[in-house]
């Protein structure tokens, strides 16, 4: 490994090397521009040698040397494409940079109208926002702004993938409207769809969870429209629990209403979201308890 290190300075002094002669006078005459695209090619090798030696900080900053230079000379698909490698090497040894290259990444992605490449990347960076940085609401921003390239590139299932991040949080924060508004809309596309329509179900249930948070007649309400939409809901276990729920938190029984709850999770075991939701309910009514 200490030898591919080695290697790799030796390249990146090599480049430099290259840099200042096509930087004279004498350069500018005989091939510059030749000499700035060897440059780029010695970044690129020390990059890679860099990263066999998993020295991922190294071999981002080679990377994005030789993505810096092939905009100099033009080469935007070439810059752009040593940026995401450069991105993909940060994500290793430190997130906001990766978070920095691939912006730049995008950026030319953008430029030259490559918008579902450039969604990639955002759902890329959101990412890096969710599980390394622990940015909530950036990594909502990316997810919103890959959702809205992928819906102009006609990627609609795609889009409905990053917006259902987008709810997933939105929830989370408190942000209920958001979220109900999310789950309805991909809910309803769903239903168009014979591959998806099952999955509508799931949708309408986690919007009429999100209702619930905010008032239990808006969720009753919402739970008979999803019924009409949407015929299958209405037989669903899912529909069954909601019910049961209204009803506890009308009747205030809140011994009822977490019965109900154990009682779906024995055969359908519900995630840490849910759990959360559920829990938040139930606290919203502990604490007021005339909220119904």
């Amino acid at each position: 490994m200490a030898d591919n290190e080695q290697k790799a300075m030796q390249l990146i002094a090599d480049a430099e090397k290259k840099l200042r002669s096509a930087q004279g006078f004498l350069g500018q005459l005989f091939g510059g521009s030749t000499k700035v695209e060897e440059a780029c090619e010695l970044y690129t090798r020390a990059a890679n040698m860099f990263k066999m030696a998993k020295k991922w900080s190294a071999a981002g900053s080679a990377f994005c040397e030789a993505a810096s230079l092939h905009q100099k000379v033009d080469s935007r698909h070439n810059a752009a494409s040593c940026y995401v490698d450069a991105g993909n090497c940060y994500k290793k040894s430190d997130p906001q940079e990766a978070v920095s290259s691939l912006l730049k990444a995008i950026e030319i992605y953008t430029d030259m109208g490559r918008f579902t490449i450039a969604a990639k990347h955002h759902v890329t960076v959101a990412e890096i926002f969710e599980n390394e940085i622990a940015d909530i609401e950036k990594a909502i921003s990316h997810y919103e702004q890959a959702a809205d390239y992928f819906k102009g590139e006609e990627s609609s299932s795609s889009a409905n993938k990053c917006l259902l991040n987008v709810a997933k949080y939105a929830a989370q924060l408190q942000q209920y409207d958001k979220a109900i508004e999310i789950y309805e809309q991909v809910g309803t596309s769903s239903m168009e769809s014979s591959l998806l329509k099952y999955s509508a179900k799931e949708h309408f249930f986690k919007a009429a969870l999100c209702h619930m948070c905010v008032d239990v007649l808006n969720a009753q309400h919402a739970v008979n429209r999803y019924e009409e939409m949407c015929p299958s809901f209405s037989d669903s276990r899912e529909c069954k629990l909601l019910k049961t729920l209204i009803e506890k938190l009308e009747e205030q029984d809140l011994d009822g209403f977490t019965d109900a709850v154990k009682e779906y999770d024995s055969i359908s075991r519900l995630d840490q979201w849910y759990t959360n939701i559920l829990l938040h309910i139930k606290k919203t009514v502990q604490e007021n308890p005339d909220l119904r």
